[in-house]
């Protein structure tokens, strides 16, 4: 096969939604807003867990691990794609194409495996309390973690290798917002049938590997939930409602995208809609889902709020401070937050 550096094309030209005309600085503002609630909301997961030491156990670890790929995921896609829709002609080169490509296969993967992970994590918090602190150990959950980005690696490497030794002699028009394999391979000069099957292939491994493990770590949850009484079934489900409504929307919004892409009834523009949506839901949600039904993430989130206008707090004279201190009854002291988590 030959290489990328004898191919014709020094470029491709992202087509993205140009057929949408003056409906595209809607989609710009729209994802642009999203764009942002993404970023702030997982930088601010990270922040978190990070600085607050009663957020140090396992599950927010991978939490922590999970902000990371997502704002990674969505950076190598919606900003190129918020730039093509302010530009008439969007170009990537050929070797960052191929960079954004196996970014975007590899983060999607890793997430799918820190997902995994968390669904392991509390299976061993339901299904084995006692011995959870044994379990879950730092050494352990970093060799989760490197596990987690070894096999999303693994399932990119032969997609994007394969996509980097093939020759692309025009058109050089991705019919996408970004470089997404599909569209790309369409552009190869030869039989491309070999580099289908292996994408698949590894596309099922992805989905299907990490999708039975969550199912069955849900199925032993399930079977012990079913064995409590009342309120310890209240609490079980509690732990693992966020965790779970995150894989549901994932893998759900998954199958719609693959559906769109094989039902004939969808414009080209409403498929590259949907795969958009599905690029970026997921990771606009996740802050939202933990924080709305965690309780202590939502007392971390106060507990950070409370220091901030302390510290604001600090500089004034001491009339201003008694009339901060007056104004903060909502802010609890450390031993009421303690409380709520």
């Amino acid at each position: 096969m030959n290489s990328t550096q004898s191919s014709p094309i020094a470029f491709f030209i992202i087509q993205g939604l140009a057929s949408l005309g003056e409906k595209k600085m809607v989609l710009f503002i729209i994802f642009l807003l999203a764009y942002t609630v993404i970023l702030g909301g997982n930088i601010m997961i990270i922040y978190l867990v990070r600085t607050d030491p009663k957020l140090g156990s396992p599950m927010y670890f991978f939490l922590h691990n999970l902000s990371i790929v997502d704002m990674i995921y969505t950076t190598v896609t919606i900003p190129n794609m918020l730039s093509g829709f302010l530009t008439e002609v969007k170009t990537v080169s050929v070797p960052g194409c191929f960079l954004q490509m196996y970014c975007f296969i590899h983060m999607s993967v890793t997430g799918r495996a820190l997902l995994t992970a968390m669904a392991y994590d509390r299976y061993v918090a339901i299904c084995n309390p006692l011995r959870y602190a044994a379990v879950m150990t730092r050494p352990v959950c970093l060799l989760l973690i490197i596990g987690a980005w070894t096999f999303g690696a693994i399932c990119t490497f032969p997609n994007t290798s394969m996509a980097v030794q093939r020759s692309y002699c025009g058109p050089n028009v991705v019919r996408h917002c970004w470089c997404d394999p599909s569209s790309v391979r369409l552009l190869v000069c030869g039989d491309t049938q070999v580099d289908s099957i292996v994408s698949l292939s590894f596309a099922l491994i992805a989905l299907l590997t990490t999708g039975v493990l969550i199912l069955t770590s849900y199925i032993l949850i399930g079977v012990k939930i079913a064995k409590m009484g009342a309120a310890e079934r209240l609490k079980a489900f509690s732990t693992c409602a966020a965790h779970l409504t995150v894989v549901s929307i994932s893998y759900s919004s998954a199958s719609f995208v693959y559906i769109s892409y094989r039902v004939g009834n969808f414009s080209p523009e409403v498929r590259i809609i949907v795969s958009v949506l599905y690029s970026a839901l997921t990771p606009f949600l996740n802050p939202m889902i933990y924080s709305l039904r965690n309780k202590e993430l939502r007392a971390a989130i106060k507990r950070a709020f409370c220091r901030h206008r302390r510290l604001t707090a600090e500089p004034q004279n001491t009339q201003h401070t008694v009339l901060t201190a007056k104004h903060s009854t909502h802010c609890p002291d450390s031993k009421t937050l303690n409380t709520l988590s």
